[in-house]
């Protein structure tokens, strides 16, 4: 058999059964997939058979976890006639044969609002006796950044150095920070240094052109998300006069506290004061001693109403003058028997003449002793 009549055979073999290797997967999209959380993803998984396939049709997809150290998981199968899409609980009720009928030549599976724990490995393997072919899918599930948190560390005063800051919780990495000012001249002033790894930008020696609205991107390859701060650059207070102030109002409130502790040291003496005189003036103060007793002048007065009841104008030479302008001194001695009797402080008319005394009548007299 020369080798024309060899070509001729291989032919009439493909003509008949269809396919030269039996059954193929078609696909030839990317195999390298990267989607948000919360989206969506069809991996495509499209075949032909061939004549010579003549075994039941079986489809099964399965899954390696990005962490190794987890075993291989049947995420759905097709067999029978019938998918089962049950198998594996991560994704029970998110995934799905594309077509309802898969053995018309396509496996192909879609998943539904993806997580970032359905990163990994899938695997896509079609069987029908003799023929096997298989495909395999990278999917990364990344998570869009959260909106970032804008904000001005240092002071923003004129020659002062501050840093702005832009972080977002969730994302996932690598994130890209970039900053921007929105008004102005929107330009970043000449010393600002960046970072967009951590989402910092430093200002060194600001000046007032500085002040203005920056805005911070935070991306990575699925999202972007976004965030604003005011910076308002200002003249520096005067520390010298603040210290000053601060110098005098201590002063002042010590000279007022030093004012209120005389006062009331001032007023405790004073009422002290007054305390020992009141108790000295009790203490030198001497009875009475230019009037005689009650009982004294109860008997002079019985005495002497005869000696008045006869006096007239022509014998009062008679008489001795008292000398009533004269104090009696201290050396005055009064008899034993007639020690002086304290008065009581009110003594009425009826009172006097339940004790017998008598009402006398005195005539006034002038400062030398004569009847008026």
């Amino acid at each position: 058999m020369d080798l024309r009549t060899c070509w001729v055979c291989l032919i009439n073999i493909i003509l008949l059964t269809g396919s030269a290797c039996g059954l193929q997967i078609t696909s030839t999209g990317s195999t390298s997939i990267e989607k948000a959380s919360g989206e969506s993803v069809k991996l495509d998984c499209e075949f032909t058979l061939a004549a010579v396939d003549s075994g039941p049709l079986d489809i099964e997809w399965s899954l390696q976890p990005s962490d190794n150290q987890k075993e291989e998981q049947v995420v759905i199968v097709y067999s029978g006639d019938r998918a089962f899409e049950h198998y594996y609980d991560p994704l029970k009720g998110r995934v799905h044969f594309n077509s309802p009928d898969p053995k018309i030549g396509d496996a192909s599976m879609n998943i539904m609002s993806l997580k970032a724990t359905d990163t990994g490995t899938y695997q896509c393997k079609v069987k029908k006796v003799p023929g096997i072919a298989s495909r395999k899918f990278l999917l990364t599930v990344m998570v869009r950044p959260s909106k970032p948190r804008c904000y001005v560390e240092g002071p923003t005063q004129v020659g002062k150095d501050m840093v702005l800051r832009c972080s977002s919780v969730e994302g996932t990495q690598p994130l890209k920070y970039i900053w921007e000012k929105i008004t102005g001249t929107k330009l970043l002033p000449a010393m600002a240094v960046l970072d967009p790894v951590g989402g910092t930008m430093s200002l060194r020696n600001a000046t007032e052109a500085s002040s203005g609205t920056y805005r911070c991107m935070a991306q990575n390859r699925v999202g972007t998300e976004e965030c604003m701060v005011e910076v308002n650059v200002t003249q520096p207070p005067n520390t010298a006069g603040i210290i000053a102030a601060a110098v005098i109002c201590v002063l002042l409130a010590l000279i007022l506290i030093a004012l209120i502790l005389f006062c009331c040291c001032r007023a405790r003496h004073k009422k002290k004061y007054e305390k020992e005189i009141a108790y000295e003036i009790r203490e030198d103060v001497p009875p009475p001693k230019s009037r005689v007793s009650t009982a004294r002048s109860f008997t002079s007065v019985g005495s002497q109403r005869s000696s008045l009841g006869s006096m007239s104008p022509s014998n009062l030479h008679e008489y001795p003058k008292p000398q009533y302008d004269k104090i009696p001194s201290d050396e005055y001695e009064r008899p034993p028997s007639h020690a002086p009797v304290p008065l009581p402080s009110r003594m009425a008319g009826p009172n006097l003449s339940r004790m017998g005394a008598i009402p006398v009548m005195i005539p006034a007299q002038n400062r030398d002793g004569s009847i008026v």
